[in-house]
């Protein structure tokens, strides 16, 4: 049975001023160390604010609630630090573009290790070269207009790595990015989860990067959970009508229905790890 190192149980996101309106609906998931699970749905479906609650980076405007939030072990209490880094998928709305990116990774370095001066900067260059960044001295001086797309989505990597995670949360990391690009930062997160050990949830619409990222699969529609299994049974084995639909739209296929969710529903367990979202008879 798989050891869980993260388990997120009946995990729902809402607006504070109307909290009967959930925005992520009672999600739960799990994770093993080391592996690879990912959040898949259209936008609004409810993925982004699932792991943004777990960070911590919610909306003023929105709060969340669980039932059991479980990590290496240790029961976590609401708020409270947990080591978990995150890459967005824009970039520039994360780095300051008045500031080099020598400032960015430093800024992290000596907020984590405690260090500064030429110790940090040979840190910082060091991180720069691991993540695949040509010349890293010269761009501890640059600015963030100054790198393409693909260089500055590695530096935010970079800076993830720097704070020293034990899981990495990348949030449509490849949106911004044209398709030679996308596929190198896709190589480059999965070497690293493999060379480091970290335990990745890559948050996507892209039903392409999660087959060829994840080891899990959670399918995410108006803030419900509709599948979860493992990769094989998503890919060959779906069964909810919404999955069917994304993955006819990730091969392009024409023609593809629109999905009209049911109104009453539950969770249904197909086997050991496969679980699909079915309509509640009224018999």
């Amino acid at each position: 049975m798989m050891q869980k190192f993260i388990e997120v149980n009946q995990l729902s996101v809402f607006a504070k001023n109307n909290p009967e309106q959930k925005l992520v609906n009672n999600v739960s998931f799990s994770l093993a160390k080391g592996s690879v699970l990912g959040l898949v749905g259209e936008s609004g479906s409810g993925k982004s604010l699932s792991v943004k609650s777990l960070m911590g980076i919610l909306p003023e405007n929105l709060d969340m609630t669980y039932d059991q939030l479980n990590f290496n072990g240790d029961s976590i209490q609401k708020n409270e630090k947990i080591p978990f880094a995150m890459i967005f998928q824009d970039p520039m709305t994360s780095l300051n573009p008045l500031r080099t990116i020598g400032f960015h990774l430093l800024e992290i370095i000596e907020r984590f290790e405690k260090i500064t001066g030429e110790q940090a900067i040979q840190q910082a260059v060091a991180m720069l070269d691991k993540v695949g960044i040509t010349q890293p001295e010269l761009r501890m001086r640059q600015y963030p207009f100054e790198l393409s797309g693909g260089m500055r989505q590695r530096v935010m990597i970079a800076m993830a790595l720097l704070a020293k995670p034990e899981v990495l949360i990348a949030d449509e990391p490849t949106t911004a990015l044209d398709v030679t690009i996308q596929l190198q930062i896709l190589s480059l997160i999965l070497k690293l989860q493999k060379e480091m050990g970290l335990t990745v949830i890559i948050v996507s619409h892209d039903f392409g990067v999660i087959a060829s990222l994840c080891d899990d699969v959670v399918v995410m529609n108006n803030g419900l959970v509709v599948e979860s299994g493992t990769v094989d049974d998503i890919f060959t084995q779906a069964q909810h009508p919404y999955t069917k639909r994304l993955m006819a739209l990730a091969r392009f296929e024409t023609d593809v229905p629109n999905y009209i969710a049911p109104q009453q529903t539950e969770l249904v367990k197909v086997s050991q790890t496969h679980f699909v979202r079915k309509e509640v008879s009224h018999d």
